[in-house]
């Protein structure tokens, strides 16, 4: 009988516009400022994270407070949600509030919010309510409770992809900064707004893009990067898929964990830099070498840019032809005459050892000393088939393009990768 009662007495407030609650409504409006306040202070009794809000937020909460129950009054007078444009009557509670206010306080915390706003109403209702009118009341309050829940999710939401599309435009404007080059103001500026907290060792990651929705495939990136505990920043440029890596330690590993977020072929990982105002050097490494990637058909995926320095050289990449230059031409006229000698007998032979040494008139020994050195010096080993490769590249372009022998070196733009028992140097 008691739910009948109600359901007709709800029927009557639909059918009537809500005339049978006129009274209780003159009185919610002029309560609405002390429900309000009632409500803060409720909130800053109860709730410790509110209490260390700034005082600006602190004042929208009041506002949306004080709205809310103006909505309130707006929504039982509009028929208690049997109207159309009820929702807009519900969503004008957190108009009032800046969108910052959704930046600021999580989901979670706004439930909080109207449970604790809620509650205070629920427990004024025999002050708020006309004789008689108590039942209905309660049970449009909490019905009202509902459609104000529903917009605190749809404001969050909007919120969210108007957040995520920006993200994305500014992720896009980065990456683009750091392939053009643009100055560490610019980078650095760009990437404060994304959250980034530099974390060293930076590095970028190249491969293709899987395409699709470039949000889709950043929420990819971003959602293996936290299992990993890792800082990303992701662009799409072009086809390609390029990834900014801060706080990772060895950079090669942590992209091997992000693979599925790139397409089929091959992904490079640039140098790893001490931050990101440096990540350009990363970035040129990394495209570099994922242009001259289809040249090593059984590269590692995914493989580091300095361990295709013969491709790079050979697609006409000027850093890398720098590299092998300087640091292993150059390093190999400066440590004496006789390891290039020995090395030119060496492919001459065609790698055999003993045919070597009889060209050099030397003991076998020899020549496996002067290999060993050549490897120490360089970070080649010259019966590696791979290594010996990238050191018959070297020879070509420093005789192409000799160097002085007493030329300083510069440091090099990272380490090879090192599997199993080959412990190579850094070049």
């Amino acid at each position: 009988m008691e739910v009948q009662f109600r359901a007709c007495q709800a029927r009557r407030v639909s059918e009537s516009g809500g005339t049978e609650l006129s009274a209780t409504l003159r009185r919610i409006e002029r309560a609405a400022g002390a429900l309000a306040t009632a409500s803060v202070a409720r909130m800053d009794e109860t709730l410790p994270w509110f209490r260390e809000l700034p005082a600006d937020q602190r004042s929208w909460v009041m506002l949306v407070a004080q709205a809310g129950a103006r909505s309130l009054v707006q929504w039982l007078r509009a028929g208690g949600g049997a109207a159309e444009g009820t929702q807009e009557v519900s969503d004008e509670v957190f108009a009032t509030a800046p969108q910052a206010l959704a930046r600021s306080i999580s989901l979670q915390q706004t439930v909080a919010l109207i449970k604790v706003t809620i509650d205070v109403v629920e427990e004024q209702v025999g002050q708020l309510a006309a004789p008689g009118e108590e039942p209905q009341l309660r049970e449009a309050v909490l019905r009202f409770s509902r459609e104000i829940a529903f917009a605190a999710a749809r404001v969050y939401a909007r919120a969210a992809e108007s957040r995520g599309s920006w993200d994305a435009r500014l992720q896009a404007l980065l990456v683009d900064a750091l392939l053009r080059g643009d100055s560490p103001d610019v980078l650095a500026s760009r990437a404060a707004a994304l959250g980034w907290t530099d974390a060293p060792p930076v590095s970028v990651a190249v491969g293709r893009s899987p395409g699709g929705e470039v949000a889709a495939v950043l929420h990819t990136v971003y959602r293996q990067a936290r299992r990993i505990g890792v800082e990303v920043i992701g662009g799409v440029h072009g086809d390609r898929l390029v990834i900014v890596l801060g706080g990772a330690a060895d950079p090669v590993a942590a992209t091997g964990n992000l693979l599925t977020a790139f397409g089929e072929g091959p992904v490079v990982v640039g140098p790893a830099v001490p931050s990101l105002d440096e990540a350009t050097e990363s970035a040129r490494a990394a495209l570099a070498g994922y242009r001259a990637a289809p040249a090593w058909p059984a590269a590692p995926r995914p493989v580091h840019a300095g361990d295709l320095l013969p491709e790079r050289a050979l697609a006409g990449d000027a850093e890398a032809r720098r590299r092998l230059r300087h640091d292993v031409y150059a390093t190999l006229v400066r440590a004496g005459g006789e390891l290039l000698e020995t090395l030119d007998a060496f492919f001459a032979a065609g790698g055999t050892l003993e045919s070597a040494a009889r060209a050099l008139y030397v003991h076998p020994n020899t020549v496996r000393y002067r290999l060993r050195r050549i490897s120490e010096v360089t970070g080649f080993s010259p019966l590696t088939p791979r290594d010996a490769f990238a050191l018959r590249i070297a020879l070509t372009v420093g005789r192409l393009d000799p160097v002085a022998p007493t030329q300083t070196l510069t440091p090099p733009d990272g380490k090879r990768s090192q599997t199993g028992d080959d412990q190579r140097q850094s070049l």
